[in-house]
């Protein structure tokens, strides 16, 4: 019973934590009003906040590795609070971006330390439970983040929304000072991350493509996130709360379709699926720069589309790297965290540049044509053969 209480509290914090990347994200054309700044620094305070979450995600690792788990979530939970807090009194684009990056430092230990604590505390079937419990948890963030902040923020502003959010890391900084024991393995190792991680993995070409893909899924991905509510907003007049359920239904999709995923690669095979998966997503993405304009029920069917097909991904690289890597899976994973939310941070930036209010072409299409020709010169480099331990078990 004590097991189960870790492991939800856990994984609510890596909910919480999640939560600090899109709560807000309905209300970014009322808070560019609001701060007096610009389309671009507003989606720069989406990137700082990814920059810091990916290059500390690597330090907290080895950090939790060499000085223990809860000595390292404690302090960034409390400075993921107090960071929170600054967002929600900060009435000046300077400052709020300021404590967007702090935010981005304090809530990257949570997901690492977190599942590191699951891995400590679980064996076998319990431990792929546990885990299962886990990702559900982050997954569930980008579809409730949104609908809460948009509902929160329509009566209450943004500085609601970050209030709301602080009082629920204090909840959880409380809950897991009072649960949460020390659970570092006494003999471990300290991990270490060095350039020769990444030489080894884009070495092995299957691989190197899973980067790729994942780095430009990851781009497009934070464009739909900060630059859909714009466009609801600005082409079909839909407050925040409105916003917010549109979102919720693009990442509902993606859950709906994970297992259909799973099925694909049971069926075909992780590289035929994989390549597939991701075909499909960038078509999704042309269609939606030339079919959202015609009427709303046609860009909710575009976007829920784009999700149906983010669901597909979300098990394939992560399956292709532990295939590939099984003594170096932890690293892998690393290297492919780092790489998802640096494109996720570049994604935003790319979108200030290419957005227009009048039409969708600049950003949607460019960005669905850049992904299409990615995915299919990845596809062509690691050829379209199935697995062969897939095609072995069968015959």
């Amino acid at each position: 019973m004590q097991l189960k209480l870790i492991l939800y509290v856990i994984g609510f914090s890596a909910f919480a934590g999640s939560l600090g990347q899109n709560l807000y994200t309905p209300l970014l054309a009322d808070m560019q009003k609001s701060l007096h700044t610009s389309s671009y620094m507003m989606s720069l305070t989406v990137s700082m906040f990814l920059v810091a979450l990916a290059v500390m995600q690597v330090i907290f690792g080895s950090l939790a590795d060499s000085k223990g788990r809860k000595k390292i979530l404690i302090p960034a939970l409390i400075v993921y609070a107090a960071a929170s807090l600054g967002c929600a009194f900060s009435h000046s684009i300077g400052l709020f971006l300021l404590f967007r990056i702090f935010q981005g430092i304090g809530s990257a230990a949570i997901p690492v330390v977190g599942a590191a604590i699951i891995g400590d505390l679980f064996r076998g079937q319990e431990l792929a439970k546990g885990m299962a419990t886990y990702q559900l948890m982050l997954l569930l963030a980008p579809a409730v983040g949104p609908l809460l902040g948009g509902m929160i923020g329509e009566r209450f502003g943004y500085e609601g929304v970050f209030l709301f959010l602080t009082a629920i890391v204090l909840l959880l900084l409380a809950a897991n000072m009072k649960l949460l024991v020390e659970t570092r393995p006494q003999k471990a190792v300290p991990s270490t991350f060095a350039l020769r991680s990444f030489s080894a993995i884009l070495r092995n070409r299957l691989s190197a493509v899973v980067l790729l893909y994942g780095f430009a899924q990851s781009v497009v991905y934070l464009i739909y996130i900060v630059f859909l509510p714009q466009v609801l907003a600005s082409l079909y007049r839909l407050p925040a709360g409105r916003i917010g359920i549109i979102l919720l239904a693009m990442s509902a999709s993606t859950i709906a379709s994970i297992r259909i995923g799973s099925w694909m690669r049971n069926r075909f095979g992780s590289r035929i699926s994989f390549v597939s998966a991701f075909l499909l997503q960038s078509v999704t993405v042309i269609l939606f720069a030339l079919t959202a304009q015609l009427s709303l029920p046609a860009l909710i069917s575009d976007v829920c589309l784009f999700g149906s097909a983010m669901g597909l991904t979300v098990s394939l690289p992560v399956t292709i790297l532990a295939e590939q890597f099984p003594e170096e899976r932890a690293t892998a994973m690393g290297v492919y965290n780092l790489v998802r939310y640096l494109g996720m941070a570049l994604g935003p930036v790319i979108g200030a540049a290419l957005y227009s209010d009048r039409t969708l072409a600049p950003l949607f299409l460019t960005s669905g044509f850049v992904f299409l020709v990615i995915v299919l010169a990845g596809g062509a480099w690691i050829g379209g053969k199935r697995d062969r331990g897939l095609a072995a078990q069968r015959m």
